[in-house]
């Protein structure tokens, strides 16, 4: 599975950006895609993620309540529409997907997926 990430950019705390991932490949294996993001340094954290038959969603306690996530699946692509940023939200972001049904509570620790894409950048300025 091939993984391509957009959206990314620089906005003023506040603010809002949507993220694009766009999945190719063995999209029918999709059982799960997810969203976690990293500063230089620091661990990976995870964001948001979303189921790709049910649509459930789990998202860090950090964006709850802001962050949206959501999927196309006629067009294999999940979102993360982002609202109310703040300078700490600054980061790469990534898309990933999980290939077989994981707990959610792997995703939580930052593991559980199969496939990861490039990152975007997402920088928000105080």
């Amino acid at each position: 599975v091939q993984l391509q990430a957009s959206g990314g950019g620089l906005v003023q705390a506040g603010g809002s950006l949507r993220l694009s991932c766009a999945a190719s490949g063995r999209t029918f294996s999709i059982y799960t895609m997810g969203w976690f993001r990293q500063d230089p340094g620091k661990q990976r954290d995870f964001v948001a993620a979303i189921r790709w038959s049910s649509g459930v969603t789990y998202y860090a306690d950090s964006v709850k309540g802001r962050f949206t996530i959501s999927r196309d699946n006629a067009k294999n692509t999940v979102f993360l529409q982002m609202n109310s940023l703040k300078p700490e939200d600054t980061a790469v972001y990534y898309c990933a997907t999980d290939l077989k049904f994981s707990d959610a509570s792997t995703y939580y620790t930052g593991g559980g997926m199969d496939y990861w894409g490039k990152g975007t950048q997402v920088t928000v300025s105080s």
